[in-house]
């Protein structure tokens, strides 16, 4: 696995490149659609390859390792087999958890104890753990486990947290270094920078995970409530340090406008459950603004969802009959309304990564970012 830096922008710090895996190459800057359990909700997978035109998705090792377990997924002959996806996966470690379940779970520097949301059983999850459990799984990139620190945390916290974040990352390498991967292709460990919104802090973590000298390097601890300002700061301040020649992975980020300022902050890798969660409430994504497409004002509108788009959902159905199932309930409104999200996603990094090529990247991507922050 290596990345190969295709092209910079001379005015501003965005990068179109190449990463490449043993199941396939992965042009930047690229959105990754979030398949939680196994399954983007209300995607089938060749919707995901043919309209979507998805290059990478992610799997959860949280969820993934309480149900179906890794031992089906092993069977199965790794989770590529096991849900009929044959391009590359990212898992992350089971860290967001750390944050996102905290009123069930306990950590220690020996790893983090947990119930799980199913059956209330009781789970222990260490670096070396989380490393097993997604080599099994079987993804192209492995997340380093860390801690989540929560917005705000105290200084004391984040930076203690940090430098626990930093010993298990050094168990993570080791982890790895020392077992064989179980599938026959490539498995790449991204660490994670961790800091909250310190500034001393994310510059420490980020020099640290960059002596790792990884494959490719992740900023977490972000896009958990606070300000758009302080995400940006944080996130211009870590790509300074993190070297040029790898990819860097923005965490759980985020609106189509985040993106694309972060991608002019040098970013080239992102995934977030917006675009399919919101989809799910009747919220859509386009290149003049924000849809909520349960609003009566669309109840008689026949235009095309976007007759722009080179997507079939987005040529085949109009307005009216999207409000219509969705306000109904049906599912088909909310297969319909994630594909169409989705899609806008992977076309907006696709733009973006010719923008960047031709030169026309930061007046593009200014332009753009007032038009979707338009409420229609």
């Amino acid at each position: 696995m290596h990345f190969d830096l295709i092209h910079s922008d001379p005015d501003s710090n965005a990068r179109a490149g190449i990463l490449m895996t043993d199941h396939g190459p992965i042009e930047t800057p690229i959105f990754m659609p979030v398949g939680t359990s196994g399954s983007v909700k209300g995607v089938h997978q060749k919707e995901l390859e043919h309209d979507v035109k998805a290059e990478i998705i992610l799997g959860n090792t949280y969820h993934l390792f309480l149900r179906p377990g890794t031992d089906i997924i092993e069977r199965a002959g790794g989770l590529h087999k096991f849900i009929s996806w044959n391009k590359p996966i990212l898992t992350d470690s089971g860290g967001y958890q750390v944050y996102s379940l905290s009123g069930s779970r306990k950590i220690n520097e020996e790893g983090v104890k947990f119930q799980s949301h199913i059956d209330g059983s009781y789970h222990f999850f260490t670096p070396e753990r989380a490393i097993d459990i997604q080599k099994t799984i079987g993804a192209d990139i492995i997340m380093a486990f860390d801690e989540c620190t929560p917005y705000p945390c105290d200084y004391t916290y984040a930076k203690n947290s940090m430098k626990m974040t930093h010993r298990w990352l050094n168990r993570c390498v080791d982890q790895m270094n020392k077992t064989e991967g179980k599938y026959g292709y490539t498995q790449a460990l991204f660490p994670i920078i961790q800091g909250s919104t310190y500034k001393d802090l994310r510059k420490e973590s980020a020099e640290y995970i960059a002596s790792m000298d990884a494959v490719g390097n992740a900023i977490g601890g972000l896009s958990v409530g606070e300000p758009e300002e302080d995400l940006y700061e944080m996130t211009a301040l870590v790509t300074e340090v993190l070297p040029k020649s790898k990819p860097r992975y923005l965490m759980g980020v985020g609106t189509p406008s985040n993106l694309l300022e972060c991608i002019a902050l040098g970013v080239d890798m992102f995934d977030c459950v917006m675009p399919s969660r919101n989809a799910r409430h009747g919220l859509l994504y386009t290149e003049n603004g924000t849809i909520n497409i349960k609003n009566q004002k669309w109840s008689m509108d026949y235009s095309l969802i976007d007759e722009n788009s080179p997507c079939w959902v987005d040529t085949n159905y109009t307005k009216a009959y999207l409000r219509h199932l969705i306000k109904s309930g049906e599912y088909l409104g909310i297969q319909i309304a994630t594909i169409h999200n989705l899609s806008f996603y992977l076309r907006l990094m696709k733009e973006a990564r010719e923008r960047i090529i031709d030169g026309s990247f930061v007046g593009w991507k200014n332009k753009m970012v007032k038009q979707l922050n338009i409420r229609l």
